[in-house]
Order: structure tokens, then C-alpha cells, then sequence
């Protein structure tokens, strides 16, 4: 495939660079005209609203959770294997934003799995939706804030790998970030974490370890790859998919990557499953139907509910 180039000049020394990088760096600048204004303010009320959020939860019974629970697209059934103490729209939640996806609830759910304290949330937030990234992952902090040790998260997402197939789990051992936006942008809170945060094992290499064990003992077919996140809503070009292929993902989805660094920033051990909802092959793609990867994710959402339920017995 021959690579569109343009020209740069550069101290009378011409440099040639491929256009698609050019391109790449000039969008991943551009931001929603409202970022800005929210990343200042939620920099500044960040301890203030994380405290105020930790303490209405508080005030209805959840305290100490273990575990934190993220439920990505069609992965809701879970819920029911959680012995519900507390369950609470995220309307209701002081600093927490109404979820906009059909398919994801939009609730926070505490109770307890297997005699384990979990704090599950029915549905996540997404940057396609127009918030920003603080927002986004704003309830992981609440999460480590109540006392949360281990975070467990899920999707779907679309397999690059042509081995992998529907229905089929892919561990996440590593990631591509291509979002436009980073939830660690702005002011430090050293309190929360260090400016750099390293994350050259963003997942935590005990817990995935542990889950491949389960998975061989249980028979379930759990592949092992690396996820790109990218901003959605839209799904990907037939030119993407081969672009992601090249770069090294394994599969592509439109959330976790956020959660995952601001999980590392406030050391927040984490794990993440993924959902193979469709087979992303450029050269014989066909029209997305988003019914049929719910369907597809329901369907594989068992295997995954296996996983976990046992996995908390090891953490």
C-alpha cells in the first residue's frame, strides 16, 4: 500500500513525513469547545466533589466496598449474581453524569458477590457522549475513595485479529490509546497520584495471570491482545482497520483506557475483559448491525460472569 507523504522544511533540510501522522497529531489536538472550561473547574473542584460524592454514597450504606465493577455494552447480567444492597441511578448522584447510551443503565449497584463487597456500575460513560475524560472516569476515583482495592472492567469490541471470533473473550494485556484526550490533562493532584504515572504494565500482571488459570480450568477460550481505544460514535473505516492491524492492536472498542490510566494514577490494580463482537476484516466488511453485538455480547456475557465471579475469590 503506497503511503500518501507531504514535505515539511526544517532549517533549509527537507524532512518527509507520512501526511496520515500529520494528520493523526493535528486532530488529536482539537477538542470540544467546553473541554477546556470543564478541565479547569474539574481540576480545581476535583478533592471537593470526590469527597461530597463519597459522602452521599456513604450516607446510603456504602461503605468499604472491595471490589470495583465496570459493565460495558450488553453486559449487564452480572448484576444479577450481586446480592443487592444498594442500588442508585447515577441522576441521583451528586457530581455523577446521566449516562446517554440505550444500552447502559446508568446505575450504580453495591451489594455483595460470593460474600464479597462489590460496587458495580451498570453502564459506563463515554467521551463519544460529549463529556470530558474528568468526567468520564470520575467515578473511579469515588471508587478507590470508598475503599475500593481491585478494579474489574469489560466491553465489547471489535476483533483486528482475523484469529480471534465472535462471542470469544480477549484478555487486555496491553493498550493503544488514539483518544483525543487524556484524563490526566492539567494540574497535578499529588494527592491523587504523580504527574507521570508509569504504564508499562497498565494491568495488572497477578490478576491476569490468576484469570488465565480460571479460564483453562473452566474450559473457556480466553484470548490474549492488545486494545486500541478510538473516539466512536462512528465505527471504523475499512482503511482504519487496517491502519489499527499495522500499529499492533488485536481489537478496537470506545472506552477502558481512561478508566485504566486514572486507575494506574491512583494505584488501583485493574484487569479488563473484552467481548468479541464482530470480525473487523477490511477485506470483507460488512454493515454493523449494533442489535446483533448486543445480542452477541449477551449471549458471551456468561463466560465472562464466570470469570469474575470466580476471580473474586482469589483477590
Amino acid at each position: 500500500m503506497e503511503t500518501v507523504q507531504t514535505e515539511v522544511w526544517k532549517s533549509h533540510n527537507k524532512i518527509t513525513v507520512p501526511f496520515w501522522y500529520i494528520a493523526f497529531n493535528v486532530l488529536h489536538r482539537i477538542l470540544p469547545e467546553n473541554t477546556i472550561a470543564l478541565l479547569s473547574k474539574k481540576d480545581h473542584m476535583m478533592d471537593e466533589h470526590i469527597k461530597k460524592t463519597v459522602s452521599y454514597l456513604e450516607s446510603k450504606g456504602i461503605k468499604d466496598p472491595e471490589i470495583g465493577i465496570v459493565l460495558g455494552t450488553g453486559l449487564g447480567k452480572m448484576i444479577d449474581f450481586i446480592s443487592v444492597d444498594q442500588k442508585i441511578d447515577y441522576v441521583e448522584i451528586p457530581n455523577f453524569e446521566r449516562s446517554t447510551v440505550e444500552f447502559h443503565s446508568g446505575k450504580l449497584i453495591f451489594g455483595k458477590i460470593n460474600g464479597r463487597k462489590v460496587l458495580a456500575m451498570q453502564g459506563r460513560l463515554h467521551f463519544y457522549e460529549g463529556y470530558s475524560m474528568q468526567q468520564i472516569t470520575f467515578p473511579i476515583r469515588v471508587m478507590k475513595a470508598l475503599g475500593v482495592k481491585y478494579l474489574l472492567l469489560s466491553n465489547a469490541a471489535g476483533a483486528i485479529n482475523l484469529d480471534f471470533r465472535k462471542g470469544e473473550l480477549m484478555l487486555i494485556t496491553d493498550h493503544i490509546n488514539l483518544l483525543p484526550e487524556n484524563p490526566l490533562r492539567g494540574k497535578n493532584d499529588d494527592l491523587q497520584g504523580p504527574r507521570f504515572p508509569d504504564m508499562s504494565r497498565p494491568y495488572s500482571e497477578k490478576i491476569n495471570k490468576k484469570i488465565i488459570e480460571i479460564a483453562e480450568k473452566e474450559k473457556i477460550v480466553l484470548r490474549e491482545g492488545v486494545y486500541a481505544s478510538v473516539q466512536g460514535p462512528n465505527l471504523e473505516t475499512r482503511a482504519e482497520y487496517r491502519l489499527l492491524k499495522i500499529a499492533g492492536a488485536d481489537a478496537v472498542g470506545m472506552s477502558t483506557v481512561p478508566e485504566v490510566i486514572v486507575a494506574n494514577h491512583i494505584g488501583l490494580p485493574c484487569v479488563a475483559v473484552s467481548v468479541i463482537t464482530d470480525e473487523c476484516d477490511p477485506e470483507n466488511l460488512k454493515p454493523v448491525d449494533i442489535n446483533e453485538i448486543i445480542a452477541i455480547a449477551g449471549e458471551a456475557e456468561d463466560k465472562l460472569i464466570m470469570l469474575y465471579t470466580k476471580l473474586l475469590d482469589y483477590l
